[in-house]
């Protein structure tokens, strides 16, 4: 990682420490970072965790692709050295969101395994937990639902993810979720399970013989 081009700054942290907001949350910050083929489900599949998460009284925020590039990165293409770009200003949005105690779950294509473990390595120990949004390119082409697939495979896009640009599967995520074999509440529960047994969701009311 580069060293910021200003001179002369420092970090200045704040009186209200990462302890005191995750105690008034009831639960650990940590980046939930989905990353899949178009039409995997990633954004589907962020939405109903912040709802499942939020009805939980958690503090959560989705972070998605298509959203973020409309403000924050709309000067950036999809070349791979923008997509680098993308991704690190992503992770340090995420990283602010993490350290304010917060849930923050994105939903990008993140197709390079070198950028999303870029990521990884801004955060806290247990700050980023890999998910895998697997499903088969032919599914995720028969469902298509921006039409993208259809422009690629006319040449009208180039530098398509998984028709025309290559993607990197994760090495070891924290959790693979087979989209084309599980529903949407199937893999919420597998989430949400795993949030759980890893420390970072207190036990529901009822788990805990209240």
């Amino acid at each position: 990682m580069k060293n910021p081009k200003s001179e002369n700054i420092s970090w200045h942290h704040g009186d209200v420490t990462r302890a005191d907001r995750e105690r008034v949350h009831n639960h650990r910050g940590a980046t939930i970072w989905m990353t899949g083929l178009s039409g995997s489900g990633k954004s589907t599949l962020a939405r109903a965790l912040e709802s499942a998460l939020f009805e939980r009284g958690c503090s959560v925020y989705v972070l998605d692709g298509d959203n973020i590039r409309h403000g924050l990165n709309r000067d950036l293409g999809f070349s791979p050295e923008d997509r680098k770009e993308n991704i690190r200003r992503i992770g340090e949005v995420a990283k602010l969101f993490t350290d304010a105690g917060m849930f923050a779950v994105t939903a990008f294509i993140s197709p390079y395994r070198e950028d999303r473990d870029m990521v990884r390595a801004l955060m806290g120990k247990q700050d980023f937990l890999e998910v895998y949004v697997e499903c088969a390119l032919d599914v995720c082409e028969a469902r298509d639902p921006k039409g993208l697939y259809k422009k690629a495979r006319a040449g009208q896009i180039p530098e398509f993810t998984g028709i025309s640009a290559p993607y990197e599967a994760p090495a070891a995520p924290e959790l693979t979720l087979r989209t084309d074999q599980l529903t949407v509440d199937q893999c919420i529960e597998r989430l949400l399970a795993h949030l759980s047994a890893h420390g970072y969701l207190a036990p529901e009311p009822e788990a805990a013989g209240v």
